[in-house]
């Protein structure tokens, strides 16, 4: 009975966690039922490497919607997948580096003077394909998928659900918002005959997923690899959150160093057979918050459940006939979270914008990341997040420090 009560909840996890791991799939071009057996993975091979100790699962990582959108679309899926398996070393570097150097490393190698623009480019990049899809367009624009006025009644139902979920529900629904808004947002468009069904005719029951295997290429490598600056800062703010949960302290045990090692394995291991990169879930933080069962075994659960629902086909094929315009609304919130996570990561830690230098990294990094800068040696070019990434960091390594920040003379003042 322990076993199908453990199993019961793991369900329940994945299901808070459903929403947000078929969105990003769905709307950077990759397999769902991919998407679900890679989450599984990643997870299981989370917990291998940190001895099972965390209760957390990792799933579709949203940093890297911007960048995979542009690298399918200019190198195609297996050069993406590529490029995001050598995104998943760097996290392997840095869990390398943190366990010779200290977790300090990371904080003088990505403060938040670099780490805060970037994640608001990554959120703001993003903003025109959001309102494309939410006026039902395709994502540059270009085709009219839905008729102006009903994609806009579709796809402010489903923001306004998300809304309110997101601020009025209690539970676990309250941890569910994304779902909410696909569900509201798919029954408009069942009511106004805009879901073609005929893909889940055709769908088999059980399915293979459709891997795709990686191949290597160096543009593709260079463009995505800093792109993981953000997510493995990310990835820190998650672990220390569920410490904070469950009242251990995962940063010394199992440690900093493999649980980055961890989540960059579980990335390598996605890409591998065509998946999105993994990342630890804020949602499933959020539930285990709420349910105050801390068994990471939950989570092993939570990973079979998600490996098996990958092997039915018909679920994929469901997914697929979502239509543009109930995505574009969610988007239209979830873009612009994250664009307030950057912000509120620079306002939390208190830069100083009055500071000639936090000025100079945070100004130049958003309007070279949401402008398009792009430099380019050959056919080799660096653009957006990427650039943007590779900018601020070398900005905040070569520009001198101030010799008294403002923080420090108003103390000094004080005292």
């Amino acid at each position: 009975m322990k076993n199908v009560s453990l199993a019961l909840q793991g369900a329940q996890m994945l299901f808070v966690a459903f929403g947000a791991l078929v969105l990003m799939p769905l709307l950077t071009g990759l397999d769902t039922n991919v998407a679900l057996f890679t989450a599984g993975i990643g997870t299981l091979i989370f917990q291998l490497i940190t001895k099972r100790q965390i209760p957390i699962f990792l799933a579709s990582s949203f940093a890297f919607i911007a960048p995979i959108m542009y690298g399918v679309q200019t190198w195609g899926i297996p050069s993406t997948m590529g490029s995001l398996m050598a995104a998943g070393c760097v996290y392997l570097i840095l869990a390398s580096l943190v366990k010779v150097r200290g977790d300090g490393f990371i904080k003088r190698l990505l403060p938040p003077v670099v780490v805060g623009p970037v994640i608001i480019v990554i959120g703001l990049g993003l903003a025109p394909v959001a309102v494309n899809m939410a006026l039902g367009k395709s994502g540059d624009g270009s085709l009219v998928l839905v008729e102006q006025s009903t994609a806009l009644i579709i796809s402010l139902s489903a923001l306004l659900s998300t809304v309110a979920v997101a601020i009025f529900a209690k539970g676990l629904l309250k941890l569910m918002p994304i779902l909410a808004g696909i569900l509201v947002g798919y029954g408009l468009s069942l009511s106004f005959g805009i879901v073609d069904f005929a893909p889940v005719t055709a769908a088999s029951w059980i399915a293979m997923p459709n891997f795709v295997a990686p191949e290597f290429n160096w543009h593709a490598i260079a463009f995505m690899i800093p792109v993981a600056i953000a997510p493995a800062v990310e990835h820190i703010g998650d672990i220390l959150a569920i410490s904070n949960v469950t009242g251990k302290d995962y940063l010394k045990k199992p440690g900093l160093h493999r649980t980055l090692a961890g989540d960059g394995v579980a990335t390598v291991a996605a890409s591998a057979f065509g998946g999105p990169p993994n990342t630890t879930y804020s949602e499933v933080t959020g539930a285990v918050t709420l349910t105050k069962n801390f068994n990471p075994v939950i989570m092993t659960w939570t990973a079979i459940t998600a490996i098996i629902l990958a092997f039915v086909g018909k679920l994929g094929a469901i997914m697929q006939t979502i239509p543009v315009p109930v995505m574009g609304g969610i988007m239209c919130l979830l873009f612009g979270s994250i664009a307030a996570v950057g912000l509120n990561s620079l306002i939390k830690n208190q830069v100083d914008l009055t500071e000639s230098r936090n000025l100079c990294i945070v100004g130049i990094t958003l309007v070279f990341g949401i402008g398009g800068m792009a430099f380019g040696i050959g056919s080799f070019s660096l653009t957006g997040i990427s650039l943007c990434g590779i900018v601020a960091i070398t900005m905040n390594l070569l520009l001198p420090m101030p010799k008294t920040s403002n923080s420090e003379e108003i103390e000094t003042s004080v005292k």
